[in-house]
Protein backbone atom coordinates (compact mmCIF):
# COMPACT_ATOMS: atom_id res chain seq x y z
CA UNK A 1 0.00 0.00 0.00
CA UNK A 2 1.27 3.48 -0.88
CA UNK A 3 2.24 5.54 2.17
CA UNK A 4 -0.24 8.36 2.68
CA UNK A 5 2.33 11.14 2.41
CA UNK A 6 3.26 9.92 -1.08
CA UNK A 7 -0.25 10.24 -2.47
CA UNK A 8 -0.80 12.91 -5.10
CA UNK A 9 -3.43 15.59 -4.67
CA UNK A 10 -5.47 13.84 -7.34
CA UNK A 11 -5.31 10.52 -5.47
CA UNK A 12 -6.18 12.16 -2.15
CA UNK A 13 -9.25 13.83 -3.60
CA UNK A 14 -10.40 10.54 -5.09
CA UNK A 15 -9.98 8.85 -1.70
CA UNK A 16 -11.83 11.62 0.11
CA UNK A 17 -14.65 11.37 -2.39
CA UNK A 18 -14.84 7.60 -1.92
CA UNK A 19 -14.74 7.93 1.88
CA UNK A 20 -11.69 5.69 2.13
CA UNK A 21 -9.38 8.35 3.56
CA UNK A 22 -9.75 11.39 5.78
CA UNK A 23 -8.01 14.76 5.32
CA UNK A 24 -6.94 14.45 8.94
CA UNK A 25 -5.13 11.19 8.21
CA UNK A 26 -3.42 12.69 5.15
CA UNK A 27 -2.41 15.85 6.99
CA UNK A 28 -1.09 13.88 9.95
CA UNK A 29 1.00 11.73 7.59
CA UNK A 30 2.51 14.83 5.94
CA UNK A 31 3.26 16.47 9.29
CA UNK A 32 4.97 13.30 10.50
CA UNK A 33 6.98 13.16 7.27
CA UNK A 34 8.11 16.76 7.80
CA UNK A 35 9.07 16.01 11.40
CA UNK A 36 11.12 12.99 10.30
CA UNK A 37 13.03 14.55 7.39
CA UNK A 38 13.14 18.29 7.90
CA UNK A 39 15.89 18.19 10.55
CA UNK A 40 18.15 17.09 7.67
CA UNK A 41 16.60 18.91 4.71
CA UNK A 42 15.54 22.22 6.31
CA UNK A 43 12.76 22.71 3.77
CA UNK A 44 10.34 24.45 6.15
CA UNK A 45 10.95 27.66 8.06
CA UNK A 46 7.54 27.42 9.74
CA UNK A 47 5.24 24.45 10.43
CA UNK A 48 1.87 25.15 12.06
CA UNK A 49 0.64 21.74 13.14
CA UNK A 50 -2.31 23.03 15.17
CA UNK A 51 -3.65 25.18 12.34
CA UNK A 52 -3.16 22.44 9.74
CA UNK A 53 -4.97 19.81 11.79
CA UNK A 54 -7.80 22.21 12.59
CA UNK A 55 -8.24 22.93 8.86
CA UNK A 56 -8.09 19.20 8.12
CA UNK A 57 -10.82 18.48 10.67
CA UNK A 58 -13.03 21.15 9.08
CA UNK A 59 -12.40 19.59 5.68
CA UNK A 60 -13.19 16.13 7.02
CA UNK A 61 -16.55 17.39 8.26
CA UNK A 62 -17.34 18.90 4.86
CA UNK A 63 -16.49 15.68 3.03
CA UNK A 64 -18.68 13.69 5.44
CA UNK A 65 -21.56 16.01 4.55
CA UNK A 66 -20.77 15.56 0.86
CA UNK A 67 -20.11 19.28 0.55
CA UNK A 68 -16.42 19.99 -0.18
CA UNK A 69 -15.76 23.73 -0.38
CA UNK A 70 -13.44 23.72 -3.37
CA UNK A 71 -11.21 21.88 -5.79
CA UNK A 72 -8.46 21.24 -3.21
CA UNK A 73 -10.51 20.57 -0.09
CA UNK A 74 -8.33 18.71 2.41
CA UNK A 75 -5.17 18.60 0.26
CA UNK A 76 -1.98 19.51 2.19
CA UNK A 77 0.02 22.38 0.72
CA UNK A 78 2.92 24.65 1.59
CA UNK A 79 3.69 28.31 0.84
CA UNK A 80 7.07 29.83 -0.05
CA UNK A 81 8.08 32.44 2.51
CA UNK A 82 7.87 35.30 0.02
CA UNK A 83 4.04 35.23 -0.01
CA UNK A 84 1.93 37.03 2.56
CA UNK A 85 0.02 34.42 4.54
CA UNK A 86 -2.64 35.23 7.10
CA UNK A 87 -1.56 34.36 10.62
CA UNK A 88 2.10 33.77 9.75
CA UNK A 89 5.01 36.21 9.39
CA UNK A 90 6.63 36.58 5.98
CA UNK A 91 10.36 36.84 6.65
CA UNK A 92 11.66 36.53 3.06
CA UNK A 93 14.76 34.68 4.20
CA UNK A 94 16.18 37.86 5.75
CA UNK A 95 17.30 38.88 9.21
CA UNK A 96 16.40 42.46 8.29
CA UNK A 97 12.65 41.75 8.22
CA UNK A 98 10.82 42.33 11.50
CA UNK A 99 8.53 39.67 12.88
CA UNK A 100 6.30 42.50 14.09
CA UNK A 101 4.25 42.81 10.91
CA UNK A 102 0.70 42.71 9.65
CA UNK A 103 -0.28 39.03 9.31
CA UNK A 104 -3.94 39.60 8.46
CA UNK A 105 -3.73 39.33 4.67
CA UNK A 106 -3.14 36.53 2.16
CA UNK A 107 -1.37 37.10 -1.13
CA UNK A 108 -3.71 36.25 -4.03
CA UNK A 109 -2.44 32.69 -4.69
CA UNK A 110 -2.47 31.90 -0.98
CA UNK A 111 -6.02 33.21 -0.71
CA UNK A 112 -7.03 31.00 -3.65
CA UNK A 113 -5.50 27.92 -2.02
CA UNK A 114 -7.32 28.66 1.22
CA UNK A 115 -10.63 29.32 -0.54
CA UNK A 116 -10.28 26.01 -2.42
CA UNK A 117 -9.96 24.16 0.89
CA UNK A 118 -6.23 23.39 0.84
CA UNK A 119 -4.71 22.56 4.23
CA UNK A 120 -1.75 24.91 4.69
CA UNK A 121 1.05 23.07 6.50
CA UNK A 122 3.53 25.93 6.81
CA UNK A 123 6.03 28.06 4.95
CA UNK A 124 9.03 26.85 2.98
CA UNK A 125 12.47 28.39 2.86
CA UNK A 126 13.69 30.91 0.29
CA UNK A 127 16.91 32.71 -0.46
CA UNK A 128 17.07 36.26 0.88
CA UNK A 129 14.41 38.25 -1.00
CA UNK A 130 14.48 35.41 -3.56
CA UNK A 131 17.61 36.88 -5.13
CA UNK A 132 19.63 33.79 -6.09
CA UNK A 133 19.26 30.30 -7.50
CA UNK A 134 20.77 28.17 -4.75
CA UNK A 135 19.48 27.08 -1.35
CA UNK A 136 20.65 29.16 1.58
CA UNK A 137 19.74 32.37 3.35
CA UNK A 138 21.13 34.31 6.31
CA UNK A 139 17.91 33.68 8.23
CA UNK A 140 17.28 29.95 7.71
CA UNK A 141 20.67 28.55 6.68
CA UNK A 142 21.07 25.77 4.12
CA UNK A 143 18.23 23.78 2.56
CA UNK A 144 19.45 20.39 1.30
CA UNK A 145 18.60 18.21 -1.68
CA UNK A 146 16.81 14.94 -0.82
CA UNK A 147 18.72 13.11 -3.57
CA UNK A 148 22.00 14.02 -1.87
CA UNK A 149 21.94 16.30 1.20
CA UNK A 150 25.39 17.57 0.33
CA UNK A 151 23.95 19.17 -2.81
CA UNK A 152 21.88 22.31 -3.37
CA UNK A 153 18.20 22.13 -4.19
CA UNK A 154 18.51 25.20 -6.37
CA UNK A 155 16.48 28.28 -5.56
CA UNK A 156 15.02 30.54 -4.73
CA UNK A 157 12.05 28.19 -4.12
CA UNK A 158 14.50 25.92 -2.35
CA UNK A 159 12.24 24.66 0.41
CA UNK A 160 9.39 24.00 -2.01
CA UNK A 161 11.66 21.91 -4.24
CA UNK A 162 12.99 19.86 -1.34
CA UNK A 163 9.53 19.41 0.18
CA UNK A 164 8.06 18.22 -3.12
CA UNK A 165 10.90 15.77 -3.75
CA UNK A 166 10.79 14.37 -0.22
CA UNK A 167 6.99 13.93 -0.32
CA UNK A 168 6.30 16.42 2.47
CA UNK A 169 2.85 17.01 0.97
CA UNK A 170 1.63 17.05 -2.62
CA UNK A 171 1.35 20.80 -3.39
CA UNK A 172 3.98 23.51 -2.93
CA UNK A 173 3.64 27.15 -3.93
CA UNK A 174 6.79 28.74 -5.35
CA UNK A 175 7.73 31.81 -7.35
CA UNK A 176 10.07 32.30 -10.29
CA UNK A 177 11.73 35.57 -11.27
CA UNK A 178 14.68 34.06 -13.12
CA UNK A 179 14.33 30.31 -12.70
CA UNK A 180 13.33 30.00 -9.06
CA UNK A 181 10.72 27.29 -9.72
CA UNK A 182 12.47 25.54 -12.62
CA UNK A 183 15.93 25.32 -11.06
CA UNK A 184 14.68 23.45 -7.94
CA UNK A 185 12.39 21.33 -10.11
CA UNK A 186 15.37 20.31 -12.24
CA UNK A 187 17.77 19.73 -9.35
CA UNK A 188 15.19 17.94 -7.17
CA UNK A 189 13.56 15.74 -9.81
CA UNK A 190 10.05 17.17 -9.59
CA UNK A 191 7.69 19.09 -11.86
CA UNK A 192 7.46 22.86 -11.70
CA UNK A 193 5.86 25.44 -13.94
CA UNK A 194 6.37 29.18 -14.14
CA UNK A 195 3.20 30.56 -15.70
CA UNK A 196 3.29 33.51 -18.05
CA UNK A 197 3.13 37.00 -16.61
CA UNK A 198 -0.30 37.93 -15.30
CA UNK A 199 -1.64 34.37 -15.15
CA UNK A 200 -1.39 34.28 -11.34
CA UNK A 201 -2.11 37.65 -9.70
CA UNK A 202 0.44 39.23 -7.38
CA UNK A 203 -0.06 41.55 -4.42
CA UNK A 204 1.56 43.53 -3.07
CA UNK A 205 3.41 44.48 -6.24
CA UNK A 206 7.15 43.96 -5.93
CA UNK A 207 10.12 45.73 -7.45
CA UNK A 208 10.63 42.86 -9.92
CA UNK A 209 7.61 43.94 -11.95
CA UNK A 210 6.78 41.56 -14.78
CA UNK A 211 9.68 39.14 -14.26
CA UNK A 212 8.20 36.79 -11.61
CA UNK A 213 5.38 34.32 -11.74
CA UNK A 214 3.87 32.26 -8.91
CA UNK A 215 3.39 28.59 -9.61
CA UNK A 216 3.40 25.02 -8.31
CA UNK A 217 6.11 22.49 -7.55
CA UNK A 218 4.60 19.00 -7.44
CA UNK A 219 5.41 15.37 -8.10
CA UNK A 220 2.92 15.02 -10.97
CA UNK A 221 1.87 17.20 -13.88
CA UNK A 222 -1.83 16.72 -13.11
CA UNK A 223 -1.36 18.03 -9.59
CA UNK A 224 0.41 21.10 -10.98
CA UNK A 225 -2.38 21.70 -13.49
CA UNK A 226 -4.99 21.40 -10.75
CA UNK A 227 -3.12 23.78 -8.46
CA UNK A 228 -2.39 26.32 -11.19
CA UNK A 229 -6.03 26.30 -12.25
CA UNK A 230 -6.97 27.18 -8.66
CA UNK A 231 -4.47 30.02 -8.13
CA UNK A 232 -4.84 31.63 -11.60
CA UNK A 233 -7.37 34.33 -12.42
CA UNK A 234 -8.22 37.95 -11.92
CA UNK A 235 -7.66 39.88 -8.70
CA UNK A 236 -8.48 43.55 -8.19
CA UNK A 237 -5.19 44.06 -6.34
CA UNK A 238 -3.16 43.27 -9.49
CA UNK A 239 -3.92 45.60 -12.38
CA UNK A 240 -2.00 43.32 -14.79
CA UNK A 241 -3.74 40.05 -13.87
CA UNK A 242 -5.24 38.28 -16.87
CA UNK A 243 -9.04 38.54 -16.68
CA UNK A 244 -9.80 35.03 -17.92
CA UNK A 245 -12.52 33.47 -15.73
CA UNK A 246 -13.01 29.75 -15.92
CA UNK A 247 -9.47 28.88 -17.02
CA UNK A 248 -9.45 25.16 -17.85
CA UNK A 249 -6.09 23.42 -17.60
CA UNK A 250 -7.41 19.91 -16.97
CA UNK A 251 -9.83 18.90 -19.74
CA UNK A 252 -7.13 18.87 -22.43
CA UNK A 253 -4.35 17.52 -20.25
CA UNK A 254 -4.37 14.09 -21.90
CA UNK A 255 -4.56 15.45 -25.45
CA UNK A 256 -1.04 14.31 -26.32
CA UNK A 257 1.31 15.88 -28.86
CA UNK A 258 0.50 14.01 -32.06
CA UNK A 259 0.99 16.25 -35.06
CA UNK A 260 2.36 19.20 -33.07
CA UNK A 261 5.42 21.02 -34.41
CA UNK A 262 7.93 21.25 -31.57
CA UNK A 263 11.31 22.97 -31.68
CA UNK A 264 14.30 21.39 -29.94
CA UNK A 265 17.26 23.55 -28.95
CA UNK A 266 20.37 21.93 -27.51
CA UNK A 267 21.42 25.23 -25.95
CA UNK A 268 20.88 29.00 -26.08
CA UNK A 269 23.52 31.22 -27.63
CA UNK A 270 26.13 28.46 -27.47
CA UNK A 271 26.10 28.03 -23.68
CA UNK A 272 27.96 24.81 -22.73
CA UNK A 273 25.91 21.85 -21.48
CA UNK A 274 27.11 18.89 -19.45
CA UNK A 275 27.31 15.83 -21.76
CA UNK A 276 25.03 13.73 -19.53
CA UNK A 277 22.41 16.49 -19.47
CA UNK A 278 22.69 16.94 -23.22
CA UNK A 279 22.19 13.22 -23.83
CA UNK A 280 19.17 12.98 -21.51
CA UNK A 281 17.47 16.02 -23.05
CA UNK A 282 18.13 14.77 -26.59
CA UNK A 283 16.61 11.41 -25.65
CA UNK A 284 13.56 13.22 -24.29
CA UNK A 285 13.20 15.13 -27.57
CA UNK A 286 13.29 11.81 -29.43
CA UNK A 287 10.56 10.53 -27.11
CA UNK A 288 8.33 13.42 -28.20
CA UNK A 289 8.88 12.36 -31.81
CA UNK A 290 7.91 8.79 -30.85
CA UNK A 291 4.74 10.23 -29.31
CA UNK A 292 3.78 11.67 -32.69
CA UNK A 293 5.16 15.20 -32.55
CA UNK A 294 7.07 16.76 -35.42
CA UNK A 295 10.30 17.63 -33.61
CA UNK A 296 12.70 19.92 -35.46
CA UNK A 297 16.07 21.05 -34.15
CA UNK A 298 16.63 24.81 -34.08
CA UNK A 299 19.52 27.12 -33.30
CA UNK A 300 18.35 29.48 -30.58
CA UNK A 301 20.25 32.71 -30.18
CA UNK A 302 19.08 35.31 -27.67
CA UNK A 303 21.86 37.90 -27.78
CA UNK A 304 22.70 39.83 -24.62
CA UNK A 305 19.94 38.12 -22.61
CA UNK A 306 22.21 37.78 -19.57
CA UNK A 307 23.22 41.44 -19.65
CA UNK A 308 19.60 42.55 -20.06
CA UNK A 309 18.49 40.36 -17.17
CA UNK A 310 21.33 41.50 -14.90
CA UNK A 311 20.52 45.15 -15.43
CA UNK A 312 16.88 44.61 -14.47
CA UNK A 313 17.77 42.31 -11.56
CA UNK A 314 20.36 44.69 -10.13
CA UNK A 315 17.96 47.65 -10.06
CA UNK A 316 15.25 45.42 -8.56
CA UNK A 317 17.55 44.37 -5.71
CA UNK A 318 18.90 47.91 -5.28
CA UNK A 319 15.31 49.01 -4.68
CA UNK A 320 14.82 46.26 -2.10
CA UNK A 321 18.05 47.09 -0.26
CA UNK A 322 17.74 50.89 -0.39
CA UNK A 323 15.66 51.26 2.82
CA UNK A 324 18.11 49.24 4.93
CA UNK A 325 20.27 50.89 7.56
CA UNK A 326 24.03 50.37 7.73
CA UNK A 327 23.49 47.93 10.58
CA UNK A 328 20.95 45.96 8.56
CA UNK A 329 23.26 45.79 5.55
CA UNK A 330 25.71 43.91 7.77
CA UNK A 331 23.09 41.15 8.11
CA UNK A 332 22.46 40.74 4.37
CA UNK A 333 23.80 38.03 2.04
CA UNK A 334 27.03 39.54 0.60
CA UNK A 335 26.17 38.40 -2.90
CA UNK A 336 22.87 40.28 -2.76
CA UNK A 337 24.68 43.49 -1.82
CA UNK A 338 27.12 43.12 -4.73
CA UNK A 339 24.26 42.92 -7.22
CA UNK A 340 22.25 45.67 -5.52
CA UNK A 341 25.22 48.03 -5.45
CA UNK A 342 25.70 47.48 -9.18
CA UNK A 343 22.07 48.49 -9.60
CA UNK A 344 22.62 51.80 -7.84
CA UNK A 345 25.30 52.67 -10.43
CA UNK A 346 23.13 51.94 -13.46
CA UNK A 347 21.71 55.00 -15.19
CA UNK A 348 17.98 55.39 -15.64
CA UNK A 349 18.52 55.45 -19.41
CA UNK A 350 20.41 52.14 -19.42
CA UNK A 351 17.75 50.58 -17.21
CA UNK A 352 14.95 51.77 -19.47
CA UNK A 353 16.73 50.42 -22.55
CA UNK A 354 17.09 47.01 -20.93
CA UNK A 355 13.55 46.92 -19.54
CA UNK A 356 11.73 48.09 -22.66
CA UNK A 357 13.82 48.08 -25.84
CA UNK A 358 16.23 45.14 -25.47
CA UNK A 359 13.68 43.02 -23.63
CA UNK A 360 11.12 43.71 -26.32
CA UNK A 361 13.52 42.50 -29.00
CA UNK A 362 13.94 39.18 -27.17
CA UNK A 363 10.19 38.81 -26.87
CA UNK A 364 9.72 39.44 -30.57
CA UNK A 365 12.38 36.85 -31.41
CA UNK A 366 10.60 34.21 -29.33
CA UNK A 367 7.21 35.13 -30.76
CA UNK A 368 8.62 34.60 -34.25
CA UNK A 369 9.91 31.14 -33.24
CA UNK A 370 6.50 30.16 -31.91
CA UNK A 371 4.78 31.12 -35.15
CA UNK A 372 6.22 27.91 -36.60
CA UNK A 373 6.79 25.86 -33.46
CA UNK A 374 4.16 26.35 -30.74
CA UNK A 375 6.37 24.55 -28.20
CA UNK A 376 10.09 24.52 -27.48
CA UNK A 377 12.17 21.83 -25.75
CA UNK A 378 15.59 22.49 -24.22
CA UNK A 379 17.51 21.74 -21.02
CA UNK A 380 16.19 23.25 -17.82
CA UNK A 381 19.74 23.55 -16.50
CA UNK A 382 23.13 22.95 -18.15
CA UNK A 383 24.22 20.72 -15.28
CA UNK A 384 22.96 18.91 -12.18
CA UNK A 385 22.94 19.97 -8.54
CA UNK A 386 26.27 21.06 -7.09
CA UNK A 387 27.51 21.28 -3.46
CA UNK A 388 25.68 23.43 -0.93
CA UNK A 389 27.40 26.59 0.26
CA UNK A 390 28.26 27.80 -3.24
CA UNK A 391 26.40 30.51 -5.15
CA UNK A 392 27.50 28.98 -8.47
CA UNK A 393 29.18 25.76 -9.62
CA UNK A 394 32.93 26.12 -9.06
CA UNK A 395 32.19 29.42 -7.32
CA UNK A 396 34.77 32.09 -8.06
CA UNK A 397 33.24 34.41 -5.47
CA UNK A 398 31.95 37.93 -5.87
CA UNK A 399 31.11 38.00 -9.56
CA UNK A 400 27.50 37.39 -10.58
CA UNK A 401 27.36 34.72 -13.26
CA UNK A 402 24.64 33.94 -15.76
CA UNK A 403 26.44 31.04 -17.42
CA UNK A 404 25.37 28.48 -14.81
CA UNK A 405 21.64 29.01 -15.48
CA UNK A 406 21.37 30.36 -19.04
CA UNK A 407 18.13 28.57 -19.94
CA UNK A 408 15.72 29.91 -17.32
CA UNK A 409 15.86 33.71 -17.06
CA UNK A 410 15.33 34.37 -20.80
CA UNK A 411 11.74 33.19 -20.43
CA UNK A 412 11.16 35.52 -17.49
CA UNK A 413 12.27 38.35 -19.76
CA UNK A 414 9.84 37.20 -22.46
CA UNK A 415 6.99 36.53 -19.97
CA UNK A 416 6.34 33.03 -21.35
CA UNK A 417 5.11 29.93 -19.51
CA UNK A 418 7.94 27.45 -18.95
CA UNK A 419 8.06 24.16 -17.07
CA UNK A 420 10.73 21.71 -15.94
CA UNK A 421 10.02 17.98 -15.88
CA UNK A 422 12.44 15.19 -14.87
CA UNK A 423 14.00 13.38 -17.83
CA UNK A 424 16.62 11.17 -16.20
CA UNK A 425 19.48 10.81 -13.74
CA UNK A 426 23.17 11.53 -14.05
CA UNK A 427 25.78 8.88 -13.34
CA UNK A 428 26.04 10.44 -9.86
CA UNK A 429 22.33 9.75 -9.31
CA UNK A 430 21.20 13.36 -9.58
CA UNK A 431 18.09 14.48 -11.50
CA UNK A 432 18.16 16.10 -14.94
CA UNK A 433 15.40 18.44 -16.07
CA UNK A 434 13.78 18.96 -19.48
CA UNK A 435 12.28 22.40 -20.06
CA UNK A 436 9.06 22.85 -22.03
CA UNK A 437 8.33 26.43 -23.15
CA UNK A 438 5.24 27.83 -24.80
CA UNK A 439 4.09 31.19 -26.13
CA UNK A 440 2.33 33.68 -23.89
CA UNK A 441 -0.94 32.38 -22.38
CA UNK A 442 -0.18 28.81 -23.50
CA UNK A 443 0.05 27.18 -20.07
CA UNK A 444 -2.46 24.52 -21.12
CA UNK A 445 -0.30 23.46 -24.07
CA UNK A 446 2.85 23.33 -21.93
CA UNK A 447 1.10 21.20 -19.32
CA UNK A 448 -0.39 18.83 -21.93
CA UNK A 449 3.02 18.29 -23.54
CA UNK A 450 4.64 17.69 -20.16
CA UNK A 451 1.87 15.25 -19.27
CA UNK A 452 2.34 13.34 -22.54
CA UNK A 453 6.03 12.95 -21.76
CA UNK A 454 5.38 12.03 -18.12
CA UNK A 455 2.89 9.34 -19.15
CA UNK A 456 5.46 7.79 -21.48
CA UNK A 457 8.16 7.51 -18.81
CA UNK A 458 8.75 5.22 -15.87
CA UNK A 459 9.67 7.98 -13.43
CA UNK A 460 9.13 7.61 -9.72
CA UNK A 461 10.27 9.65 -6.76
CA UNK A 462 12.36 7.29 -4.60
CA UNK A 463 12.07 6.83 -0.84
CA UNK A 464 14.22 9.33 1.04
CA UNK A 465 14.24 7.51 4.35
CA UNK A 466 17.90 6.64 4.82
CA UNK A 467 19.25 9.79 6.42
Amino acid sequence: MTELFRLSATALLQAYRAGSLSPVEATRACLDRIAALDPVLNAFCLVDEASALAAARESEARWRRGAPCGALDGVPASVKDLFLTRGWPTMKGSKTVSREQDVSVDAPPVARLRQAGAVLLGKTTTTEFGHKGVSDSPLTGITRNPWNPGMTTGGSSCGAGAAAAAAMGPLHLGSDGGGSIRIPASFCGVFGIKPGYGRVPAAPQGFAGSLPGAGPLTRTVRDAALMLQVIAGDDARDWMALPEPGLDLLSGLEAGVTGQRIAFARTISGAPVDPEVAAAVEAAARRFAELGAIVEEVELDLPDAADIYYRILSVTLASAVAPLTAEQREMVDPGLLIIADDGTRLSALDYARALHVARGELGARMRALHQKHPLLLLPSMPGTAFPVGLDFPNDRGGEWRADWTPFTFPFNLTAQPAASIPCGLSSAGLPIGLQVVGPQRAEAAVLAAARAYEASCDWQIPAFDGF
